[in-house]
C-alpha cells in the first residue's frame, strides 16, 4: 500500500519493537559494555550529552527534521509507544530548540522514554524537574517553526552513528549507544559475558594479580622489552 505523503515529508509505520523484556534487561549495562561488544562502534559522539542526568532506555521512533523545525517531533511523541524513545536529526541546526518543558510534559504524561536530539533542546531546569531523561548536542534559548517538512520511522544519522526505527537506544552518563534490533539478543549475550569476566578480573587485582602478563607478551612481540 502506498504511504501518505511523499519522501521527504511523510509518516512510516515502525516496521518491528524489539522485546520489551530484552530491552529492559540492555539497559542495565554500563553503555561503555555495550560499544565494546559491538567491536567498539553504534555509539553517537561525545557532543550528545545528557541534560537531565536520568539513564535512557528504549526502542527508538527516529525523526528527521528540517533545521529550525519541530512539527515531525510533535507528531513523533504522540505515535510513539509507552517507553520508547524519540530520535532526532536536526540535520546539524544546533541553535533552534526541537524540545523543551511543554513538549517534557507532554512526554511524560504519555510515559516516552527519553529523548535523544541530535541538535539543541531548552527548558534544562524543567525536564530536569519533570524527570525525563533527554540528550542533545546542544542546549540554546532558541526556538523553532512547526511546518515541516520531515519524515518519521526512517533511517538517520544521530550523534554521527546510524539509527533505525526500533532499534535499542541506551544512555547514561557515559553517552548513547544504539543496538541494532536485529543484534539485540546476540549483544545482551556477548555483554554478560563480558559482564562476568570483568568481575573476574577485578577480584584477580584484588587478590594481587595487578598487572596482566600478556601486557608484557605484546611487547615483547614487538621488539619494545
Amino acid at each position: 500500500m502506498a504511504q501518505p505523503g511523499k519522501p521527504g515529508f511523510r509518516i512510516l509505520e515502525n516496521p518491528s519493537r524489539p522485546d520489551a523484556e530484552l530491552v529492559r534487561r540492555l539497559g542495565e549495562f554500563a553503555t561503555p559494555n555495550l560499544a565494546d561488544v559491538m567491536g567498539r562502534f553504534h555509539f553517537m559522539d561525545s557532543g550528545i550529552q545528557s541534560r537531565t542526568g536520568l539513564r535512557l532506555c528504549g526502542a527508538a521512533v527516529t525523526v528527521m527534521a528540517r533545521p529550525g523545525d519541530n512539527l515531525m517531533v510533535h507528531k513523533a511523541m504522540e505515535i510513539a509507544q509507552p517507553n520508547e524513545i524519540v530520535v532526532v536529526s536536526t540535520n546539524g541546526n544546533t541553535t533552534n530548540a526541537v524540545f523543551g518543558e511543554l513538549m517534557g510534559h507532554a512526554a511524560v504524561t504519555v510515559e516516552l522514554g527519553g529523548v535523544v536530539v541530535d541538535g539543541a533542546v531548552r527548558d534544562i531546569k524543567e525536564l530536569i524537574e519533570i524527570g525525563l531523561p533527554v540528550f542533545s548536542r546542544s542546549i540554546c534559548a532558541g526556538g523553532c517553526d512547526k511546518d515541516g517538512p520531515g519524515e518519521i520511522n526512517v533511517p538517520i544519522s544521530c550523534g554521527n552513528t546510524v539509527v533505525m526505527p526500533g532499534d535499542v537506544m541506551v544512555g547514561d552518563a557515559q553517552g548513547v549507544v544504539v543496538i541494532p534490533q536485529a543484534d539485540a539478543a546476540e549483544v545482551f549475550r556477548l555483554v554478560t559475558e563480558l559482564t562476568h569476566r570483568e568481575r573476574r578480573r577485578i577480584e584477580e587485582i584484588a587478590g594481587g594479580q595487578i598487572f596482566k602478563p600478556e601486557i608484557d607478551d605484546t611487547l615483547k612481540a614487538k621488539g619494545v622489552i
